[in-house]
């Protein structure tokens, strides 16, 4: 069973940057469909990213389009999201999921569709 470990969570000011690492026990990235999930208090978990088994084909809530990026760390066996231009209305509780897939180039935006979760890490964006 693979272990998810998030980290680089934190508080920072609105227009900031952090980058999540989600760090597997295992070569996950290389054999799971991967995403990033978020949930905000008294809100239900959403997606935020998500990434194939093979790294090619992404997925991103609307709302993080064009300022959230995923991608795969092979040498670190670790899944990366890059946040840039954070708001306000990104604080929440950050969590990292996996699902072992033997489809290359699908990704998933439902969380029940993952098998594996990290604990999760907080992101306050403060303005």
């Amino acid at each position: 069973q693979v272990k998810l470990t998030e980290s680089g969570g934190g508080l920072v000011q609105v227009g900031d940057s952090l980058r999540l690492s989600c760090a597997t026990s295992e070569s996950a990235p290389r054999a799971y469909g991967m995403a990033w999930f978020r949930q905000a208090p008294g809100k239900e978990r959403e997606l935020v990213a998500a990434i194939s088994r093979s790294g090619t084909f992404t997925d991103y809530a609307a709302s993080v389009k064009g300022r959230f990026t995923i991608s795969r760390d092979i040498a670190e066996n670790a899944v990366v999201l890059q946040m840039n231009s954070l708001k306000p209305e990104d604080t929440a509780v950050y969590y990292c999921a996996g699902r072992r897939d033997s489809q290359w180039y699908m990704t998933y935006r439902m969380s029940d569709e993952y098998d594996y979760w990290g604990q999760g890490t907080q992101v306050t964006v403060s303005s």
